[in-house]
């Protein structure tokens, strides 16, 4: 049986990829470049930072590396949604890959929260 630190390790490891493979099919326009880039750059950072995260020292220190994850991806996110409401690829191609973003942020929120992460709270 796949342990979760696995299961963790590959998805955002296949999650990079296929954000590296979206990238390469967009087209050369200016717009599409600079939102791809921005794009491959967080959608492959969560996955970096999570691998830092399972060699923590800490508790805190794994709970800010997974923090880091969790940031990369809601800007993965961000950039996913920005390609499909400006049309650079049909949001059918960019569907499946933002229901992966969102599963992961959901995975990322719950392991943050089980690792007895307090939110401050703001007064």
């Amino acid at each position: 049986m796949q342990s979760a630190k696995d299961n963790f390790s590959e998805r955002t490891k296949d999650y990079a990829r296929r954000v590296i493979h979206l990238y390469s099919a967009l087209p050369k326009a200016a717009v599409a470049q600079v939102l791809g880039h921005q794009l491959l750059r967080s959608g492959t950072s969560a996955g970096a930072n999570y691998r830092e995260a399972s060699r923590a020292r800490s508790k805190p220190e794994f709970i800010s590396k997974l923090g880091n994850s969790l940031k990369e991806l809601g800007e993965s996110e961000y950039w996913l949604e920005l390609l499909s409401e400006e049309k650079v690829l049909p949001p059918s191609r960019l569907q499946p890959l933002l229901q992966e973003t969102s599963e992961l942020i959901t995975l990322f929120v719950l392991s943050i929260k089980t690792t007895g992460y307090q939110t401050a709270r703001c007064r």
